[in-house]
């Protein structure tokens, strides 16, 4: 009996561990292209930045500019000019990084990087997209290749609550664009959950 009631709360647990933090989630009737009002307007938009990953911390000035051929350059330097990255995305969602700083040039933080900021430049493919609401917010669903992209706004879509990535059953990253002057946040924050890689953005004025 005893061991059958281990099992029981066991199982209970790996049902619990299991369950989808979006399960709550109902239909909506709504237009998943509301969401691209949201999208940063950078032309030539410089930020003080802060970014922790893993062990390491910079701080310094990133620069977006909006390139002639309407790409958009992802520039991260110090207060002396020393550079940490420069990363170009095409106007056709391709990715270029153009330099990493060595100690940090490895596969996996390129990629998170280049995730990280395909979230804050808020250009999702929408063929696929469906909105889901709760109590108080609408979600616009953007499936990905292992969970989704979550774009949650207030019911009316007049203001961008956050961005969530998702794995099946759970946020692993969540963007906060904030305080928008002109279509351009003054501030971007950008925090992973399962691990540090966290990167927070605040506008500096010319």
């Amino acid at each position: 009996m005893r061991s059958l009631l281990l099992n029981s709360i066991l199982a209970m647990g790996l049902l619990s561990g299991c369950s989808s933090a979006y399960k709550h989630l109902q239909p909506a009737t709504a237009d998943a292209a509301c969401i691209t009002q949201f999208r940063p307007q950078f032309r030539n938009t410089l930020y003080s930045t802060q970014v922790d990953v893993l062990k390491h911390h910079l701080s310094g000035l990133l620069f977006f500019k909006q390139m002639p051929d309407s790409s958009l350059r992802v520039v991260f330097a110090n207060e002396m000019g020393f550079k940490f990255f420069d990363f170009e995305f095409t106007k056709d969602g391709g990715f270029v990084k153009h330099y990493m700083l060595p100690k940090m040039d490895k596969k996996a933080v390129v990629k998170t990087l280049r995730g990280d900021f395909e979230l804050v430049l808020l250009r999702p493919d929408l063929a696929k997209a469906h909105v889901m609401q709760d109590s108080g917010y609408h979600y616009t669903v953007v499936p990905t290749e292992k969970g989704n992209n979550y774009y949650i706004t207030d019911a009316a879509c007049e203001r961008l609550d956050r961005i969530e990535k998702s794995s099946k059953r759970k946020p692993v990253v969540k963007v906060w664009m904030e305080h928008y002057a002109a279509g351009v946040p003054d501030t971007i924050n950008v925090r992973h959950q399962g691990f540090k890689f966290n990167i927070s953005l605040q506008r500096v004025q010319k």
